[in-house]
């Protein structure tokens, strides 16, 4: 991405104002997002909870050249006063029309229901804020694909400030999950708003008698390290790719000091990626042979099985579990395999630093010869360039 300049002498004066001390994973990386590229571009930035005060109290001075934000009332009309670039990260303001840079909740619901049919799931459900923007995309990009696929979709919005404060909200938000939840077709992947409401639901589902993620799949939003590592079952959730936010939303400030025109639109940052833990690791069919084979796929990729295992496994004819296999989830045993083998292998690439020669033994393949091959022609780039694309954290010149 070329950086621009502007005509100081010194170096620029950016404001950010972006609530860290709620502690979020989000918040942070947004923040480190905007000071990855402030570093580069030779800014001084500044910590200001306070913008808003800071620039009105301050008579006929303009202590900054510009502010990266999630943009109150407060903070677009004290910045506008002062004639001070302002460019908004959070994607809920009740201000409008503001330069902008938001994580695509839209894509995110795209890529969370196509994880989960993949996994062989026809009923889906969206968990989300009643009256939140992101929760409303995230619950239309879900719609997308449910209805390109002919599934099902139930969606439950409750309000975020019945879980504030003293939260006395809580009683009526369980008893309103559980009556959703009794309106549900078994088995059925959901994708919540939040990672820390994924942990609401599971409690919730085990007090009904529900297992996940046997009978429910559960997805979060925002990868929230912490919450999703423990406890059992570990959570399947989605990177919204906050850094690259953050540095996307300074490099569009670095433009408008400079001179230049906002973008029309907000910019739209696509998730990172989706990762799979726990909480998805069933894949639904009605058919009990199938789920068999498919257990039995699932606890063995790091093991060398072969379609005549699967076979064994479920007790059957090759010919019969293959049409099975067509009829449930459009693909044959052997897909399936190799399908399962590249997950895992994903999976080590992205979260370890393991060689080639391990991620390929460890994901059931003969050798990194056999491993490189069915990479390329499956996902139509090498393991090398998929690991660097993943690991990579902000948009390089």
């Amino acid at each position: 991405m070329k950086k621009t300049t502007t005509s100081l002498s010194r170096p620029p004066r950016i404001a950010i104002s972006l609530e860290l001390d709620q502690g979020f994973k989000r918040h942070q990386e947004s923040y480190a997002g905007c000071q990855q590229y402030a570093d580069t571009a030779g800014w001084h930035c500044t910590i200001e909870p306070a913008i808003d005060r800071v620039l009105m109290g301050g008579g006929g001075h303009i202590p900054f050249d510009g502010i990266l934000a999630r943009a109150t009332p407060e903070i677009a009309t004290a910045a506008k006063k002062k004639n001070i670039p302002l460019v908004n990260i959070w994607l809920n303001s009740p201000v409008q029309g503001l330069p902008s840079v938001f994580p695509d909740f839209k894509g995110a619901g795209i890529l969370a229901a196509e994880h989960l049919l993949a996994r062989g799931f026809r009923h889906l459900a969206y968990l989300g804020y009643r009256s939140d923007i992101d929760s409303r995309l995230q619950a239309e990009g879900m719609r997308k694909v449910t209805r390109r696929e002919n599934c099902n979709l139930t969606t439950h919005r409750f309000s975020r400030t019945s879980m504030e404060g003293p939260a006395r909200g809580w009683q009526p938000f369980v008893n309103e999950i559980q009556s959703w939840i009794e309106s549900w077709q078994l088995p059925i992947g959901v994708l919540v708003c939040n990672d820390v409401f994924c942990r609401y639901l599971i409690d919730i589902c085990r007090s009904k008698g529900l297992h996940v993620s046997q009978e429910v799949a559960i997805i979060g939003t925002y990868n929230e390290s912490e919450i999703c590592s423990a406890p059992p079952p570990s959570l399947t959730s989605i990177d919204m790719n906050c850094s690259q936010v953050g540095y996307r939303a300074a490099a569009l400030l670095d433009r408008l000091m400079g001179g230049g025109k906002p973008p029309p639109d907000p910019v739209m940052v696509a998730p990172a990626e989706l990762l799979p833990r726990q909480s998805t690791d069933l894949l639904a069919t009605d058919d009990p042979a199938i789920t068999k084979a498919l257990r039995f796929i699932a606890d063995n990729t790091h093991e060398q099985i072969r379609v005549r295992d699967v076979v064994t496994a479920v007790n059957t004819n090759r010919r019969s579990l293959e049409r099975r296999f067509r009829q449930s989830l459009n693909r044959s045993i052997a897909d399936e395999i190799t399908r399962l083998r590249l997950e895992r292998a994903k999976r080590q690439m992205v979260g370890t630093n393991a060689s080639m020669k391990d991620v390929a033994a460890d994901s059931g393949f003969r050798n990194a010869d056999h491993f490189y091959k069915v990479f390329n022609r499956v996902e139509g780039i090498s393991p090398t360039q998929f690991r660097t694309e993943r690991q990579k954290v902000f948009l390089k010149d």
